[in-house]
């Protein structure tokens, strides 16, 4: 059952007297359960589709819609607040805060319902992703990337949300922290009934996802072979064959 939808999304900015088009009559369905990458290449618009579904901006024309209603309905701000979950690349923590601190914040912000004692279910979820008790009190300076990491999905988990969507999260840790990464996304769709969607530039990240679209000048498709649902039958794509994207320019 489609839970996340994005329909008929256009998005551009004006250059002189042309119309640059990042995103072109993009259209996707998500559902929960599933681990989706969107794969593109540096400047594809791959992050300007995540702001999208995010509410971070707003679409020139299209919907996306949640549970069958849209964003524009909801509102951009309950929507982040109350609806989804966001891993930046760049972590995006309060620097001055402790790890539980981090988690906590975000806890106090959401209308959703949650345990009364936020701060033992804090710690409890940092402990889920590899965050000790004596780590969470520390401030987050005091953290490796790979932890910092994982505290900026702790804290998108933090609010009860079923929509998880991270920006390149991978790109600042090694192949270690980066396969652990991925096998937290993974529990997270299958353990937790949880919609993830990463956007990435690497195929070997595609490749572990359910579903992978891939983004060309302005389209999402399908991503052949690369984490398709079987029933989809088509061939695979090397990685040679991952065509670099570029934005279409109109008139």
């Amino acid at each position: 059952m489609t839970f996340l939808q994005a329909k008929d999304i256009n998005y551009f900015y004006q250059d002189g007297e042309m119309k640059r088009y990042v995103l072109s009559d993009v259209n996707a369905t998500f559902e929960k359960g599933k681990f989706y990458t969107i794969l593109g290449e540096s400047g594809s618009g791959k992050t300007t589709l995540l702001a999208l579904l995010a509410a971070l901006d707003t679409p020139e024309s299209g919907e996306v819609l949640i549970e069958g209603q849209t964003i524009s309905s909801i509102g951009q701000e309950k929507f982040r607040r109350n609806k989804v979950g966001i891993i930046f690349q760049s972590y995006n923590l309060i620097r001055y805060m402790t790890a539980l601190e981090n988690v906590l914040v975000a806890m106090s912000i959401t209308d959703n319902t949650l345990p009364e004692n936020h701060k033992e279910v804090a710690y409890n979820l940092l402990d889920y992703l590899g965050i000790s008790k004596e780590k969470a009190d520390r401030s987050v300076t005091k953290l490796s990337g790979g932890e910092q990491q994982r505290v900026a999905i702790a804290r998108a988990l933090a609010t009860n949300v079923d929509l998880i969507l991270a920006d390149e999260p991978t790109g600042n840790l090694n192949e270690e922290m980066e396969a652990e990464l991925i096998n937290i996304f993974r529990s997270l769709a299958k353990d937790h009934n949880k919609c993830v969607i990463v956007v990435t530039h690497s195929m070997a990240i595609a490749r572990q996802s359910d579903v992978s679209y891939r983004l060309y000048k302005g389209k999402l498709t399908l991503g052949e072979g690369v984490g398709v649902d079987p029933a989809q039958g088509v061939a695979p794509m090397s990685p040679q064959e991952v065509p670099i994207a570029q934005p279409v320019m109109v008139m």
